[in-house]
């Protein structure tokens, strides 16, 4: 993960980012709490070239365009997720979107290369401080080791998951650790792929093979993501399945 420490905003160009496409997307249920977010947000749209999407402003009824969405998402080098985490991953919305835009067949499975030699970075921020974020803290593990469902996802569609740039303690961080995390934010849009680390990081991996066996079945308005194909039934007799609820 990129530390907060502070660096400078390099420059940019009127043509934004040098030679590479770059797709933002921020997802946040609650501005008027927004503290780190919004800054981060802010800092995306001022840099040329940078395509950036409010997600829960462009969909506030949770009809997600998925045509327009993949358009976006094939345009670009590099797919930002910013959000604030909820419950130890992503909010509502930014989920349906995984579940509705990489469908089999165009993000994953055969003929499903879209994302291919792409890279994901995640941009969260959490609530609680990074000490809480250890196996004496009161979240008892590492932050990474909440991460294997967004490096999975991108490892299954072909794209390289890149170090993730985390805030810590949003609630109670002071507002010079978070000037240097929006500048080293801006920084880095503005500048690549030109990413020091990049360099010695290995390729995207290949696309993960899935037999169509395991394609999903379901109908077209139902959710696209691979658990709604191979998950089982639930049982007539379970709770979920009588109140319609997911668990």
């Amino acid at each position: 993960m990129t530390e907060s420490a502070a660096s400078p905003t390099p420059s940019v160009s009127a043509d934004g980012p040098p030679g590479r496409a770059v797709y933002v997307i921020v997802a946040h249920p609650r501005w008027r709490d927004s503290r780190v977010n919004r800054r981060l947000l802010d800092a995306a749209r001022s840099i040329a070239g940078v395509d950036v999407n409010d997600l829960y402003s462009t969909y506030p009824d949770f009809s997600i365009d998925v045509a327009a969405e993949q358009q976006r998402v094939a345009r670009a080098d590099l797919i930002v997720l910013v959000h604030p985490i909820y419950w130890y991953s992503m909010p509502p919305l930014q989920k349906l979107w995984f579940d509705e835009v990489l469908t089999w067949g165009w993000a994953y499975g055969h003929d499903g290369h879209a994302l291919a030699q792409k890279d994901l970075w995640l941009v969260p921020s959490t609530g609680g401080p990074q000490a809480s974020y250890r196996v004496e803290g009161y979240n008892q593990h590492e932050f990474a080791d909440f991460l294997p469902a967004y490096e999975q996802t991108a490892r299954l569609c072909g794209m390289r998951f890149l170090p993730p740039h985390v805030f810590f303690g949003a609630r109670r961080s002071d507002d010079a650790a978070l000037d240097a995390h929006v500048s080293e934010f801006a920084g880095r849009l503005a500048t690549y792929p030109q990413w020091p680390e990049l360099i010695t990081m290995d390729a995207a991996p290949e696309c993960s093979d899935i037999p169509d066996s395991d394609r999903p079945r379901c109908p077209p308005d139902a959710l696209q993501g691979p658990a709604s194909a191979t998950d089982p039934e639930p049982p007539a007799n379970d709770a979920s399945a009588r109140s319609g609820r997911a668990v």
